[in-house]
């Protein structure tokens, strides 16, 4: 439920601040006072339209599932619009996208704007079906259940039958290039590390010449040894420093030990080193070169047995598209049953609101997750595309009741714009007898110019405007009794108009 809205620097009005309660609103005045402009203040900061309010904000009394865009939720939860270069969007002061701000809007609020036939799509239509079958046959849920889960499982072996098809298309090119780089891998038929080892042996061997002439220049110093042991014995210096230098020089040159090279063939290593990084370079590392080559493995396996794979998943799709054929051909039983209870339904709406009488048939159409049916609705032989806005919107709202009262459920907003334009007394009297029915489901906002809707307001809000600017307040009593006259008679309120306006708020 919208609790508040405030508006600052909206065209005509300056500011505004309103507070809302449960049912039914509606917005009167003259023609030019402010009231669209009003209701695209509400609309705007939803999302729904673009707005050159400099700051509007709406404060929302409903769980709105704001953690799936990464907002706190509140028990009361502030949205907010802002314009200054640009329009930014908050829930919560948290920013969020204009698209995504709809969508959360979406869920909770309709607006009966003009050409929007979302209400008619098939599957909501089939949900309605299937709850008035479901309160007459024990089974129909049941049935619809087993009926998606079969459905999915129909949509899996599906898309892996497709898949078969399409690789045996060209699975003589699948096949060979999988065996291209089984064999490139094998024949190399690296380990974990390797590359590694070898290349810490490269580096080594490339110095051992170097390592060698070095030392051997080095090893000079021990033919001396005795002679300078002698030099220092003579010139009674003790040579035990020196001893232990030398020492450590020799344990240094016995440590530099080539022998675990022995025997290896440079050249094969630089070979073993040069095909294992080509591998490397092809597949990222030795790692994910055996994962490829394990994935190869299996891919070569799939194809050598596909017409057997293939065999089977004939079988099973077979199997399920009898089974889904067989439970959607009772599904489809039981929703005729229920669809002359709910066009009857609809057109008890319809009546009441001085509109024609619609014809609804149950066609076939292609299988998916919600059957083979085929609402199909007629409005005395029009398309719904030819239908004016105003004859659109009281389709909705018939359907939009029926619903409620179907399922039991509603909640969120409603947002009628003047639904009751050009109709005579009656026909705006039964459609605020529609409105009073789903109050009790959903908060509705609607504009007015018939007295007959506007009495049966839980709140009534007058717009007017002045060379201030427009304002808008909710009325009391004495003050509806007066704007309701207007309504009837004009500017010039008649003492007829005034008892009319009295009994209509009886």
């Amino acid at each position: 439920m919208i609790e508040r809205l405030y508006l600052k620097n909206y065209l005509s009005f300056d500011e505004l601040e309103l507070k809302f309660g449960n049912g039914l609103s509606v917005f009167t005045g003259v023609s030019g006072a402010g009231k669209s402009v009003l209701m695209g203040a509400i609309l705007s900061v939803f999302g729904y339209k673009d707005s050159e309010a400099r700051l509007i904000e709406a404060d929302v009394e409903c769980k709105l599932g704001l953690d799936e865009f990464g907002i706190e939720e509140d028990d009361i939860n502030c949205f907010k619009l802002l314009k200054d270069k640009s329009t930014r969007y908050f829930i919560n002061n948290q920013s969020i996208s204009k698209k995504n701000l709809n969508l959360v809007a979406s869920r909770h609020l309709k607006y009966l704007s003009a050409k929007d036939i979302t209400e008619f799509e098939n599957s909501r239509l089939l949900n309605l079906l299937d709850i008035l079958a479901s309160k007459k046959s024990k089974n129909h849920n049941q049935n619809l259940i087993k009926f998606k889960e079969k459905f999915g499982e129909f949509l899996s072996v599906k898309k892996d039958l497709d898949k078969i098809n399409e690789e045996e298309k060209k699975i003589d090119e699948l096949r060979d290039f999988a065996k291209f780089e089984i064999e490139k891998i094998e024949q190399v038929s690296p380990k974990v590390g390797e590359f590694e080892e070898l290349n810490a042996i490269k580096k080594r061997l490339s110095k051992k010449d170097k390592i060698e002439e070095a030392w051997n220049k080095a090893e000079v110093i021990f033919a001396y040894e005795k002679a300078v042991m002698d030099a220092l014995h003579i010139s009674e210096i003790d040579s035990g420093f020196f001893s232990d230098a030398l020492n450590e020089l020799k344990i240094a040159r016995s440590s530099v030990d080539f022998d675990e090279f022995e025997g290896l063939d440079i050249e094969e290593i630089l070979d073993r080193i040069e095909s294992l990084n080509a591998l490397i370079k092809r597949y990222g590392s030795i790692e994910e070169c055996l994962e490829i080559l394990k994935k190869r493995k299996s891919e070569l396996a799939h194809y050598e047995n596909i017409e057997f794979q293939k065999s089977d998943l004939v079988s099973k799709f077979a199997k399920l598209s009898n089974e889904l054929k067989s439970s959607s051909e009772a599904i489809t039983k039981e929703r005729f049953k229920a669809i002359k209870e709910l066009e009857t339904m609809i057109n008890s709406y319809l009546k009441d609101l001085y509109m024609d009488r619609i014809d609804m048939d149950l066609n076939s159409k292609n299988l998916d997750i919600n059957g083979s049916d085929l609402v199909d609705i007629n409005l005395n032989s029009s398309n719904l595309k030819t239908l004016s806005s105003g004859e659109i919107n009281r389709l909705r709202l018939a359907f939009i009741a029926s619903e409620a009262k179907i399922s039991g459920l509603g909640g969120g907003v409603l947002i009628l714009d003047e639904i009751d334009a050009n109709l005579s007394g009656k026909e705006a009297m039964s459609i605020a007898n529609v409105l009073i029915e789903l109050s009790s489901l959903y908060q509705i906002f609607a504009i007015s110019h018939q007295p007959q809707l506007s009495s049966k307001a839980h709140h009534h809000f007058l717009v007017q405007k002045s060379s201030k600017g427009s304002t808008a307040k909710e009325l009391n009593i004495d003050e509806r009794v007066m704007e309701l006259s207007r309504m009837i008679s004009g500017e010039s309120i008649t003492q007829e108009a005034t008892e009319f306006a009295k009994k209509l708020l009886l």
